[in-house]
């Protein structure tokens, strides 16, 4: 079954020694060096959905929206923990079905006329239109942009749309609001005699705790259903300095580069440099 693309795991050596508190014992690394829980991962929402990508059916469907809200997750806490100086937006076209050459969901960009017919309109607006009035005549010319950062240690640039990053602010408040009321499942709950378990035991324990903290999750399906469509919705017409809560706009990038490979999907984007490639086998 085909899924939307995700972040990479970054590896262990990369965390620092803090852990965020408030979270399930199990954590995942952002590329700041700080942990974050793997929350939901191991819930397949596509049963909920049925088959098919989630992202083909997120207009009309609030199961696949908090799936692929759920699978984008760490590209989300990636963006997040940014620091501003990494953030940029690239521009995409809005209307997915105007993207051409499209292979499955993914759709390269570099060779898409439409694509590159409508950045070099914005490039040529840019000289004579102020900063946030461009924004603005962007969005009319049929393009959107999606917010990016290059994962350090690696030539991966990822990035998503306003409206999935929308959804994913408002499940991970939802998912942290799970954690703070079940008992025992933050890290700051557990109690000190539970170094002492044995490796087995301290895995039995955080198996019931993930156990737990699903059935939870499940349980709040049918109110985060129309929680996260609003959150989409709304995340359309948000700027990405009031999603970022940072007093400024990421700086939009309208130069590009010829070094990139780069793919969206509806609410995604991915970048990789060519010259990292493996070459192409005969």
């Amino acid at each position: 079954m085909a899924r939307t693309p995700t972040a990479p795991s970054w590896s262990e050596r990369a965390c620092g020694p803090e852990t965020i508190s408030s979270s399930p014992s199990t954590t995942t690394c952002t590329p700041d060096g700080r942990r974050w829980p793997q929350w939901g991962f191991d819930i397949d929402d596509e049963s909920a959905v049925g088959p098919g990508n989630l992202e083909d059916r997120l207009g009309d469907s609030d199961d696949a929206l908090i799936g692929a809200a759920r699978a984008q997750m760490l590209v989300y806490l990636a963006l997040r923990s940014a620091p501003a100086s990494q953030l940029r937006t690239v521009l995409v076209p809005a209307e997915r079905a105007s993207r051409r050459q499209r292979s499955g969901l993914i759709t390269p960009l570099e060779d898409d006329d439409h694509t590159r017919a409508t950045r070099a309109e914005a490039r040529g607006a840019a000289p004579h239109t102020e900063r946030h009035i461009l924004r603005a005549r962007i969005r009319s010319m049929g393009l959107d942009d999606f917010l990016t950062c290059r994962i350090p240690g690696t030539e991966v640039q990822l990035g998503m749309s306003r409206k999935l990053f929308a959804a994913c602010e408002r499940l991970r408040e939802e998912d942290l609001a799970i954690a703070q009321r079940t008992p025992g499942l933050r890290a700051e709950d557990q109690p000190a005699g539970d170094q002492e378990l044995s490796d087995d035991a301290q895995e039995e324990q955080r198996l019931t705790q993930r156990r737990i903290f699903r059935e939870q999750q499940e349980e709040a399906r049918p109110r985060l259903r129309p929680l996260l469509r609003d959150a989409y919705e709304q995340g359309a017409t948000s700027d990405w300095s009031d999603l970022l809560r940072r007093p400024q706009e990421p700086e939009l990038d309208l130069e590009g580069d010829e070094g990139l490979l780069e793919a969206a999907t509806p609410e995604t984007y991915l970048a990789v440099s060519r010259y990292g490639l493996p070459p192409a086998r005969a």
